[in-house]
């Protein structure tokens, strides 16, 4: 019996990540290229070439039953268009399933990398076994997704569970969404380093500075995880408020969805790590639900790797009614 495999890639502004999964979610022959983004062309060139790159490290008797894209939004899941990409103008309107099928000859599957990466987390990785998911990506930004009995819970057109774009705190920083006080602008990676910038040029001491040169222009997060490891005051209060932002977040997230599961991963989840006691101690003061402390607060299983894996869960999710749609 011939076993059965996906190609999931990863789609970024600056590479393109590829690798053949197995029907368990194991990772086999992945491959990373430079993303030429350009123009429209050149960016499909980037993701044929990474595919091609699986397909050749890979056994020639291995049955590749689809093709699943995280690329970047806002994109329309169902047509598998590619929107608007900020970070990837030549891809206005790009029909990029479309243009991978013909390539291939292969159904494909196209979602932004919060929805599959919950999908692969919830087939094979931290929520395997729960029926109803919630994953967050906390890192340069916070992406966000929800599954639902193993399916993406994408809403009325495709842009729901955006919850890094909720609001906690409608005086707060403006976000690069536009909006005030999300989540995103206050617990993110960038957001930590803004705001460790902000208490050592009010006077607060550290060596987060030292570790940045002097140059408060040059503090990253990770000079604040790294600070914090070493003893540092400033860090672990950096990382506190962090944390209590995470927990008046997830105390919404929770009243809204009720979740089986809170699987986190990401730069900055690691960094949280010493505080998820703290914050499920503190969640029920920020939640109406009685029973919120019975939901587990997990870290992802996939690592790095999130995007190969979710693009290919998306065609898991799925492939029985995708190869029906193309004999």
């Amino acid at each position: 019996m011939k076993k059965e495999y996906f190609i999931g890639v990863d789609v970024g502004g600056t590479k393109v990540a590829a690798g053949l999964v197995n029907a368990t979610g194991r990772i086999f022959h992945a491959a990373r290229v430079p993303m030429a983004a350009s123009n429209a062309a050149s960016g499909l060139a980037s993701v044929t070439s990474a595919i091609d790159a699986v397909r050749a490290a890979a056994d020639p008797k291995a049955v590749i039953s689809g093709i699943g894209i995280c690329a970047p939004g806002p994109l329309d899941p169902q047509t598998g268009i590619v929107v608007n990409p900020p970070n990837l103008p030549g891809w206005r309107d790009f029909p990029l399933a479309d243009l991978v099928s013909q390539a291939y000859r292969l159904p494909v599957r196209v979602d932004n990398d919060g929805n599959a990466a919950a999908l692969a987390e919830s087939l094979w990785g931290a929520g395997r076994g729960y029926r109803n998911v919630f994953c967050a990506t906390i890192g340069t930004g916070i992406g966000t997704g929800i599954v639902f009995d193993h399916r993406i819970y994408h809403g009325r057109t495709g842009a729901a569970a955006e919850g890094g774009h909720m609001t906690i705190d409608y005086r707060g920083p403006r976000c690069a969404c536009g909006k005030l006080g999300c989540i995103e602008a206050l617990a993110s990676g960038p957001a930590i380093a803004r705001r460790a910038s902000e208490k050592i040029a009010a006077g607060q001491s550290s060596t987060i500075l030292k570790q940045a040169g002097g140059h408060l222009d040059r503090i990253t997060s990770e000079m604040v995880g790294r600070a914090y490891a070493e003893g540092d005051l400033l860090a672990k209060e950096l990382l506190q408020e962090t944390a209590m932002f995470f927990t008046v977040w997830l105390g919404n997230i929770v009243d809204l969805l009720e979740p089986d599961v809170i699987i986190v991963g990401g730069g900055v989840a690691s960094m949280l790590q010493p505080f998820f006691g703290e914050i499920c101690d503190r969640l029920p003061s920020w939640c109406v639900n009685s029973r919120c402390q019975e939901i587990p607060l997990v870290t992802a299983h996939y690592g790095t790797d999130a995007g190969i894996a979710g693009g290919a869960a998306l065609c898991r999710e799925t492939s029985s009614t995708l190869q029906e749609k193309h004999k």
